[in-house]
């Protein structure tokens, strides 16, 4: 199967007139029709970056440069004038913001909003949008849709908002759905209920899944595959069960091993990951995980590790780590 968005070899610096910083540093990854993939890691290590940086999404005031290739259905949208990627990314990704007000206009009510989404791409009539609308917020689990559609942002519980995110994203009809952090200052049962939502809308409409979070919860919830980022480089990326049940890069072990397992009778508590991330606007050679890795070796301090397939789980597993290359070179000859 191909990847309907497919993101190779991307490099993406960003400039502020005081500093300039690496933000991600030759990763990629790729989405297929109907899949979910999460990226996780910590705050910063460039997960929101790398994935809407090549879309354009970035804040204002930051000068972005990018390299490398960011393919949707074939296009790279690196080369597209901004017209042009406006244009497809508007049809072509959905996109689920942490902050629903920064994509919801807080002056106009939420119903419009989303008829004049559904009027731009999908080429409706202001009547047959406005039936689209309501339709759209009633899928999304908003009760007493026809009331909603005539509501202002601010008029709305969270986990309503978020909901009426989720229908302005889907009012497109996109292809691939990227969800930044969507439960984000949810409580625990509302956040079931958009997880819960998201699956549905993917089962139902085949489209692709990103799954933006460092919430492992929902990773075991949504995921087909998993790509762990860490300073901008992919560390560890394979199949979601493989990798939350048997992680291998010592950085997948940290992560999985500071999430408190509550179902466990014995659990003796979290570990942090001690250290900090390395500033990505002076970068050394070498691992970027190597300061703060258990395992480190002499060798992780001399060059960057390549992202290697290993014999591990079900699936093939990519891996960037010399120790754990080392490691499989002994036990398979």
């Amino acid at each position: 199967m191909s990847a309907v968005y497919d993101v190779k070899d991307l490099v993406i610096d960003l400039y502020t007139p005081t500093v300039s910083v690496r933000a991600v540093d030759g990763a990629g990854f790729h989405v297929d029709a109907g899949e979910t993939l999460a990226i996780v890691g910590e705050s910063g290590s460039g997960k929101t970056v790398m994935t809407l940086g090549p879309l354009g999404l970035l804040p204002e005031g930051v000068a972005v440069d990018l390299r490398g290739q960011a393919s949707a259905d074939g296009q790279n949208i690196l080369d597209l004038s901004p017209r042009d990627l406006s244009a497809l990314r508007g049809g072509f990704f959905g996109v689920i913001f942490q902050d629903p007000m920064s994509a919801l206009n807080p002056m106009l009510k939420i119903g419009p909003q989303l008829a004049e989404q559904a009027r731009r791409f999908q080429g409706l009539s202001a009547e047959a949008a406005r039936k689209e609308a309501v339709s759209l917020l009633a899928r999304s689990g908003i009760p007493d849709p026809e009331d909603r559609f005539d509501r202002y942002p601010h008029e709305l519980s969270g986990g309503m908002l978020q909901r009426a995110m989720i229908a302005l994203a889907l009012a497109a009809r996109p292809r691939v759905l990227i969800a930044d952090e969507p439960t984000t200052a949810l409580d625990a049962t509302v956040q079931a209920q958009i997880l819960a939502l998201i699956r549905q809308i993917q089962k139902e409409d085949g489209i692709a899944v990103i799954l933006i979070t460092h919430d492992i919860g929902a990773v075991s919830v949504l995921a087909d595959r998993v790509m762990v980022l860490y300073a901008g480089q992919v560390a560890e990326e394979g199949p979601a069960l493989d990798v939350l049940t048997d992680p291998v890069h010592p950085y997948t072990r940290g992560l999985l091993a500071s999430v408190p397992d509550f179902r466990s009778e014995n659990a003796t508590g979290t570990r942090e990951i001690p250290g900090l991330p390395p500033n990505q606007a002076r970068l050394a050679a070498g691992c970027r995980f190597a300061e703060r890795c258990d395992r480190v070796q002499p060798a992780c301090h001399k060059r960057r590790p390549a992202l290697v397939a290993v014999h591990r789980g079900s699936d093939p597993r990519r891996v960037a780590c010399p120790v754990v290359l080392a490691e499989e070179v002994i036990a398979h000859g």
